[in-house]
């Protein structure tokens, strides 16, 4: 397809013009063409001009996935500010570090999240505008209102590649997350190499289900209106409807975490649902254990293939193809597969040289995907950026073939459910608790999520606290999904000479002799 992409609103003027009545968005039953779409981002683009919304101001979006999402962000490029999709499932606190760290002026938000917003409203620095999503709200304008006061004009402002289009906020080490900013030119790069690796093509029905907040959701959804594909939506993950609407709708395509796979396995209805249309499954964020794999490709009867990739790389950059899905080469379905066209993989080892095959060192990656940086954190940015490389604090090796092998990860990040958990957040969240002398967060092997969250905990002398108390002193601090699952208590922590938690001594015991210390 021969689009001239520069901003993202180049998807919808491309396509509005070109085939206007094909089909963009179908949600909860509403259809939504291409030309619907594009006058509906006018208006849309119209009131944010009118709001004195700014080139490079950022715009919040705090809701479930819909098909307003997508109004939203081309409405957003189409005056050049910046698309920030919050984690809906963060706690108040998280929240507002988040919209004031990115400084957002106007915020979208769902009827869902109403009482999030609420708590932190008199501590917003830059939201000086408030618009509901869905349901009513005594102090805020309903969307589709405010959006239809306004004349569905494009205001054709210019755009650069080297803009930020969307900022995704990841998890930091540190604890507090950091803003990606993604450009024009990283999306443009993404969206070329994904429909051209995962059969989008226009008119082509793609099933978007993972959350907007994440590249998986929001990058997928884009990259299939990109192509010209009809995206179903999902307001979010219930086995039971995805497979009602695989079947009623004869989905092509859809990007999974491994969980979902899991889920929609485990699901009774999985049966007698008809999955004949499906043609291809892509899933990234975890590898995925070989006998699930091998009930998967049974049950789905299409093809798989594995990609692997970062909010900072503008999602996947390898993929491990379906004629590599052998269910007899469990070690090759262990790979997250070679490099995309146009990336390049380097495994540095401490030193910071370049590691042969077969030795495990840092993954460094180089491609037009890489971010622009981190928001407002120079520091940090030259961290992670060297150069034109990106260091992902992944570990990994390749193979003699240029198969990439995750091996550990280096920052000790927890990955469960196909989201990243940090344990620094966690063990901030445990420490404030007056019995805690002192805490390590880490992820054990869980047959559902991948991984789990197990806090190992040292109990103060002669003080008295249960697994259940410390789980609901967090509760209120860190989002429900980043909680321990299970509390175990010790007398002390190993420790190397200057303090450091030896984490993976820790791990041991629950990890045993396996080959990856990552699920």
């Amino acid at each position: 397809m021969g689009m001239q992409m520069v901003g993202l609103a180049d998807i919808v003027r491309t396509h509005a013009a070109e085939r206007p009545e094909a089909i963009a968005l179908v949600h909860e039953g509403r259809r939504t063409a291409y030309g619907r779409l594009h006058d509906a981002s006018n208006r849309v683009a119209q009131g944010l001009l009118a709001e004195g919304i700014q080139p490079r101001s950022r715009v919040a979006h705090l809701d479930k996935s819909s098909d307003l999402f997508f109004e939203l962000l081309f409405g957003v490029s189409k005056v050049g500010a910046v698309t920030v999709s919050v984690n809906w499932r963060l706690a108040p606190p998280e929240v507002l570090h988040i919209l004031n760290d990115a400084g957002a002026e106007i915020l979208f938000v769902g009827e869902e999240f109403f009482p999030v917003i609420d708590e932190i409203r008199d501590a917003l620095h830059n939201v000086r505008k408030i618009v509901s999503l869905s349901g009513t709200h005594p102090g805020w304008e309903p969307f589709a209102s405010w959006r239809d006061r306004h004349a569905a004009v494009d205001p054709c402002l210019p755009a650069q590649p080297s803009d930020t289009a969307v900022q995704f906020y990841t998890s930091g080490t540190t604890g507090l997350p950091k803003g990606a900013e993604l450009t024009n030119s990283n999306f443009a790069f993404m969206f070329r190499s994904w429909a051209e690796s995962w059969r989008l093509e226009p008119g082509r029905r793609s099933l978007v289900c993972l959350p907007m907040f994440h590249i998986g959701g929001a990058g997928w959804g884009m990259a299939g209106l990109y192509a010209g594909a009809t995206n179903h939506v999902v307001r979010e993950f219930v086995p039971r409807q995805i497979l009602d609407i695989i079947q009623s709708e004869r989905i092509e395509v859809v990007l999974l975490v491994p969980a979902m796979i899991l889920f929609l396995m485990q699901a009774p209805e999985v049966v007698e649902t008809d999955l004949s249309s499906l043609s291809l499954i892509v899933y990234g964020a975890a590898p995925i254990p070989a006998e699930l794999l091998k009930q998967a490709m049974t049950t789905f009867g299409c093809g798989f293939q594995q990609v692997y990739g970062l909010t900072e790389t503008t999602g996947a950059i390898t993929l491990l193809p379906p004629e590599d899905h052998d269910p007899s080469d469990a070690k090759k379905l262990l790979s997250c597969g070679y490099a995309q066209k146009e990336v390049e993989l380097r495994i540095v080892g401490d030193d910071g040289r370049d590691l042969p095959p077969g030795e495990v060192g840092e993954i460094a990656i180089r491609s037009p995907q890489v971010m622009g940086g981190y928001w407002k954190l120079p520091e940090a940015t030259a961290r992670a950026v060297k150069g034109d490389w990106f260091f992902t604090g992944d570990a990994g090796y390749l193979d003699e073939k240029g198969y990439l092998y995750i091996y550990d990860r280096v920052k000790d990040m927890i990955v469960s459910g196909g989201e990243n958990i940090y344990p620094a957040e966690v063990e901030s969240a445990l420490f404030g608790h007056p019995a805690v002398a002192d805490v390590a967060v880490i992820g054990v092997p869980d047959v559902r999520w991948g991984e789990a969250v197990k806090a190992v905990v040292v109990v103060k002398a002669g003080v008295e606290v249960t697994a259940g108390e410390l789980v609901e002193w967090a509760r209120g601090r860190i989002a429900g999904y980043k909680l321990p699952k299970s509390v175990d208590f010790i007398d002390a922590l190993p420790r190397n000479p200057t303090g450091k938690i030896l984490k993976r001594e820790l791990r041991k015991a629950y990890w045993g002799d396996r080959q990856r210390q990552v699920n």
